[in-house]
């Protein structure tokens, strides 16, 4: 007897796996609870920000461009640039620090309310599935497309797909390139601005990869966060579960359970105890799972929690005359025991953490200033004397403008006996978001190096004149004048 040419698991390896590896397609049902309601106003609530962010404008500035090519980053009128490492490092730490508390305390909200991946699926592309399904409509429109053959269907389901798509990419693209240039490249020929063109093509081609056939897949192989649950969950993180305690054993409907009570009659009829749970095992909420789980085998990584397993429940516990929340947002510890724990180590230390590095955050915003400042040493000789007898050191000013205006920016020395040359007398002439260096040299009279070992710490100030002015420290070299012993 030959061996089977493939290996049987004794567990379904995959939700969207059959057992001859094949790719398992999923069409989860639609279920209008009141769940699926708000979940509905959250997405498009969120889609609705996602398309009009890119063209509101603080200030003639974009709200929010993530400008790769000159180095800034503009977020509600306060422009960062590249040299702001430690606010951007402070950022990132706070976003990890914020997703570990909203696991702690919430669990997969991201996934199942928040999620680009989630709301645009649910929100737009499945509805466009139901819409070319070909089942019979009401209305005269959705008739039409009905009656229409299943080929040209599918063609035109992928052809709107794809225009979607389009439109997402375009605007994916005005958070990277502000929205009046997107416009105008829009306008022009394709090979008139072949790098944007190129971008909106890719991002196109992978959305209608994504949302027209990988799907759910990205949730569940692609996507690592279902991975990382298991470390920032704990057993009183907020989950989607099935109460096992009160709906096994499943089976048909059977006489509800008495309810105790002290006042009970002795002479009361004997009430027939329930045999089977609450769980008629009815397989609605494996029906309308959109990445395919059975969420009564518990907590499971696919589990994206949208809640569609809890209204298909509650509906079909409506019928039947049972409570509600047989599957329900719970934690781990309070289906196995009933109780709540909220407050617990993590959930304390991550808000104080956060709060340092908001206050962090907030006191660098609060004193950045409209310009940076960097005064580097020339190359060469690290200091000469000149004919006149005075010490030279070559350095170089550079200047990075943070605002929209152009300024001129003067430079001078604040210790007595070193002055500035080099500087052009209107000041160095800084175009708005740009950067400028201006070389400069520090003559000293050798007289303010006496009692040093030719090195002297002096100020130098960089000024535009009005609102800006900055000291910056620059160490100075000359002949050591140290008298010996």
């Amino acid at each position: 007897m030959s061996a089977p040419s493939v290996l049987e698991s004794p567990e379904r390896v995959l939700s969207t796996l059959n057992a001859d590896g094949s790719r398992r397609w999923l069409n989860p049902r639609l279920v209008k609870g009141p769940l699926w309601k708000r979940r509905r106003v959250v997405g498009w609530i969120l889609i609705a920000i996602f398309v009009t962010l890119p063209h509101i404008y603080i200030d003639g500035r974009q709200a929010f461009l993530l400008d790769i090519g000159a180095g800034e980053f503009t977020l509600f009128g306060m422009t960062f640039v590249r040299t702001d490492t430690l606010l951007l490092a402070l950022s990132v730490v706070s976003i990890f620090v914020t997703v570990f508390l909203l696991t702690a305390l919430v669990g997969r909200v991201w996934c199942g309310w928040a999620c680009p991946q989630t709301v645009y699926l649910d929100f737009l592309f499945r509805p466009l599935d139901r819409v070319f399904d070909g089942k019979t409509h009401k209305t005269g429109f959705l008739c039409a497309i009905a009656a229409m053959p299943r080929g040209a269907r599918a063609i035109l389901r992928l052809v709107v797909m794809l225009a979607c798509c389009f439109v997402l990419a375009n605007t994916f693209l005005g958070y990277f390139v502000e929205s009046r240039t997107l416009l105008h490249w829009v306008s022009d020929w394709p090979w008139v601005h072949p790098m944007g063109f190129g971008v909106v093509a890719g991002v196109t081609v992978a959305m209608m990869v994504d949302f027209a056939f990988f799907r759910e897949q990205l949730c569940i192989v692609a996507c690592p966060y279902g991975r990382f649950q298991s470390v920032m969950l704990d057993k009183q993180s907020l989950i989607v579960g099935y109460d096992r305690k009160r709906g096994e054993p499943r089976g048909k409907m059977s006489p509800r359970r008495p309810t105790p009570t002290t006042d009970r009659s002795p002479d009361a009829a004997p009430v027939e105890l329930t045999v089977n749970g609450d769980c008629v095992d009815c397989t609605k909420c494996v029906q309308v799972c959109p990445t395919g789980i059975d969420i009564r085998d518990g907590l499971q990584l696919e589990c994206i929690h949208c809640a569609a397993c809890i209204d298909a429940c509650n509906s079909v516990m409506a019928k039947i005359g049972r409570a509600p929340g047989l599957i329900r947002y719970s934690s781990q510890e309070s289906l196995a025991t009933g109780r709540q724990r909220f407050f617990r180590p993590r959930v304390v230390l991550y808000p104080l953490i956060l709060l340092t590095l908001g206050v962090s955050i907030a006191t660098l915003v609060a004193t950045k200033q409209d310009a940076e400042v960097l005064l580097i040493r020339g190359k060469g000789l690290p200091y000469y004397v000149m004919d006149s007898g005075v010490v030279a050191n070559q350095i170089r000013v550079r200047v990075h403008n943070r605002t929209r205006e152009p300024h001129a920016f003067g430079v001078r020395s604040l210790a007595e006996g070193v002055a500035v040359e080099g500087v052009p007398e209107a000041g160095i002439e800084v175009g708005p978001g740009e950067t400028r260096s201006e070389a400069a040299r520090l003559v000293a009279d050798p007289s303010v190096f006496a009692g040093s070992d030719g090195a002297i710490v002096v100020g130098i100030e960089v000024s535009d004149g009005e609102a800006f002015r900055a000291v910056r420290q620059y160490r100075l070299l000359g002949p050591s004048q140290r008298s010996e012993d």
